[in-house]
């Protein structure tokens, strides 16, 4: 492959990642953790970038995204790819994406209601550049993500040469623990399982290029991870030097587009909304490109529904929930995704420690990968229940006190990580039992 491939997939790659939500965490993040919001963001990438490309290295050395549940009973692995991209496309993830592309690209600049003629128009231009796959590279890589960095750049270099305020006292969780809470904050971006959907769309991108050997796959997934790690850490660490000094500009803000708006209305007036309007735009739009994309080559590959007829659908879903209470939709999807990225990481975890765990036969099943599945969504809908504010306060205090991580949303991994050991452990003891019998 040659470089100018290799750097087009890796910009397609950071903006398929680069959402709204992507642009508007770190800002708010930053401002609440005031004077050490550098050391915040310090953990924030840690789990916001690092497991997210820490996935997509995994799934290259496996050169093929559904070879990451292949070794889990025939259901199973149905039901976890069915749910993970129903979640991220016209569950949840798409029509949220059409949504803050209108309110954070539109509503600014127009008074009436004109959502449902946006959705159709956002949805049908996605859906134009999504049925040619072929030509994402070009589409997103060449030409969508370098004008977005170009944006994006601009904003922060009006910044950094003219901050509109200073990081002031950090409030009090930040004050006590930045980077643990900042690696919590980056592990609610949920990037880790969005890394898995967009798997399929990277490694049949490499493929396209005329690349099909496992090694060289695996090769250039890793340096492709690096890319996005690359400029999406200078991108986080950008948005949260916008937070940290946004202090005069946008005091108190209840969220990261609102600091956003203000900082760019501050820096360039009326040319600032149209700039940042138009970043906003461009970071949906590449997002439901990308995880259209991921639809359509999951149910292509594995239902042999042609590609054209998954992504009308999908779009055509999205344009419509779009318009019918996004509210209820998240409130009905976001459990679903707050279970399911900690079944993504524990499935990549366990693929790190236990790699002859995948079988390159259909049907082997691992019942150790299947036990890790388990105990990740008992405990992972734990964690979904705290999150969600769900659980009696007696029965809070009690997790708090006897579980480990549970205030950190993270009380799936210390069971995970257990079962993983166990289970080496006895692959280990077979191992050599077995060993000694054929002696």
């Amino acid at each position: 492959m040659k470089r100018r491939e290799l750097a087009a997939i890796g910009f397609m790659t950071f903006a398929l990642f680069l959402g709204a939500g992507n642009l508007i965490f770190p800002p708010m993040m930053a401002q609440q953790a005031g004077e050490n919001w550098l050391i915040a963001i310090v953990g924030f990438l840690l789990t916001a970038v690092g497991l997210p490309a820490l996935t997509l290295i995994v799934l290259g050395r496996l050169s093929s995204a559904d070879k990451l549940t292949a070794s889990l009973p025939h259901w199973m692995d149905r039901t976890f790819w069915f749910l993970v991209l129903t979640t991220l496309g016209p569950a949840f993830v798409l029509p949220r994406a059409v949504t803050v592309a209108y309110e954070m690209g539109i509503k600014p600049f127009y008074q009436g209601n004109g959502l449902m003629l946006f959705s159709v128009l956002f949805c049908l231009l996605t859906l134009i550049l999504a049925l040619k796959p072929g030509k994402l590279v070009s589409y997103i890589g060449k030409v969508m993500t370098p004008a977005l960095i170009v944006m994006l750049a601009l904003l922060v270099i009006a910044a950094l040469i003219n901050p509109l305020g200073s990081p002031t006292d950090a409030n009090a969780i930040y004050k006590a623990a930045p980077t643990v809470n900042g690696m919590i904050q980056g592990y609610m971006t949920l990037d880790a399982i969005a890394a898995v959907a967009f798997g399929w769309v990277i490694i049949q991108t490499i493929r396209s290029t005329g690349i099909s050997c496992n090694k060289a796959i695996s090769y250039y997934t890793l340096r492709i991870a690096g890319i996005y790690a690359l400029l999406m850490s200078l991108c986080y660490l950008a948005m949260g030097y916008l937070g940290a000094t946004s202090s005069s500009i946008a005091p108190n803000s209840t969220n990261g587009g609102e600091i956003l708006t203000r900082y760019a209305a501050g820096e360039f007036g009326t040319f600032g909304q149209i700039l940042l309007a138009t970043i906003t735009l461009m970071a949906c739009l590449t997002t439901t490109i990308g995880l259209t994309n991921a639809n359509g080559e999951y149910y292509k590959n594995t239902y042999n529904v042609p590609f054209k007829i998954s992504a009308v659908v999908i779009m055509s879903l999205t344009a419509i929930i779009s318009n019918v209470g996004l509210e209820t939709i998240i409130e009905v999807s976001l459990p679903a995704i707050l279970i399911l990225c900690p079944i993504a990481v524990s499935l990549i975890i366990a693929i790190i420690f236990m790699p002859n765990t995948v079988s390159n036969e259909k049907r082997k099943f691992s019942m150790s990968q299947t036990l890790i599945v388990i105990i990740a969504t008992l405990f992972g809908s734990i964690d979904a229940l705290n999150i969600l504010g769900k659980i009696p306060s007696a029965i809070h205090q009690d997790l708090t006190a006897w579980l480990p991580l549970f205030n950190a949303h993270a009380s799936w991994l210390l069971p995970v990580l257990v079962t993983i050991f166990g289970s080496k452990v006895i692959h280990i003891i077979q191992r050599n039992r077995n060993a000694v019998a054929t002696c």
